[in-house]
């Protein structure tokens, strides 16, 4: 949670501003910016950049590798214990995943903040719904097959791709975001910020285990979509922060 809120930090820097008057041009003066806020900047630059690699790695790796012995393990070590309760818990950790429901969950919560006259706020959660084009190019490129019965139990069974797992990816970028606007905007109630805050990060944490458990997904499914999630969540808080300094 920690690393979402270091958005913040960087993204209320003032940003470059450039205005033509034919011509003359004037901008604000990059060198001007204290050493912390250049550093801060530069980090999370380099986390991106980090993140990218990984996942390129990741995904390079997984398309030669689709049976992974790793994968295999690690599927039989969480599901080890199983019990008709847990199976529950287990798939109403993925609810707000499955469709329709991941688009209307998206769409409400949206639609509250424009309602509560967050209206750049409800934009830019509904954006979210973008990522859904992103993870079906990049699970037909790779075309990883799912996990079968032959390796694991199947609790859940999916017709799409296996990598990367859309689940942990939406809920990545979409709680995650929803953890940032409840601690950047001052009109939110406490109990309220803390309440989705918890729950958000709740969700997010256990979502991957939640995939693996119901025979989803392989490990590095879950892996593949926390990155992308945290890839996209850069760039969407990255303008959102710029346009309302602006």
């Amino acid at each position: 949670m920690a690393v979402f809120l270091k958005f913040t930090d960087w993204l209320y820097i003032k940003r470059p501003v450039f205005c033509c008057n034919w011509f003359k041009i004037s901008s604000f003066d990059f060198y001007d910016l204290p050493m912390s806020t250049l550093l801060k900047r530069n980090t999370l630059i380099f986390i991106l950049l980090i993140l990218v690699a990984a996942f390129s790695y990741l995904s390079f790796f997984v398309a030669r590798h689709p049976i992974w012995n790793f994968d295999i393990k690690t599927s039989l070590l969480i599901q080890h214990y199983q019990a008709t309760w847990l199976d529950k818990v287990m798939l109403a950790i993925s609810f707000f995943g499955e469709l329709p429901y991941s688009l209307l969950s998206v769409v409400i919560v949206a639609a509250i903040f424009y309602w509560k006259k967050y209206k750049r706020e409800g934009l830019y959660m509904a954006s979210v719904l973008l990522s859904g084009l992103i993870i079906l190019g990049i699970k037909n490129i790779i075309n990883r097959p799912r996990p079968t019965a032959f390796y694991v139990r199947l609790v859940e069974v999916n017709r799409f791709q296996s990598y990367p797992s859309g689940h942990v990816l939406s809920y990545t970028l979409f709680f995650g975001f929803l953890i940032i606007l409840m601690n950047t905007l001052k009109g939110i109630h406490k109990a309220t910020r803390v309440t989705f805050t918890y729950l958000s990060a709740f969700l997010i944490i256990t979502i991957a285990p939640s995939r693996i458990y119901l025979g989803a997904h392989w490990f590095t499914d879950t892996v593949g979509g926390f990155l992308l999630g945290l890839i996209c969540l850069f760039p969407l808080c990255y303008f959102y922060f710029r346009n309302k300094a602006a």
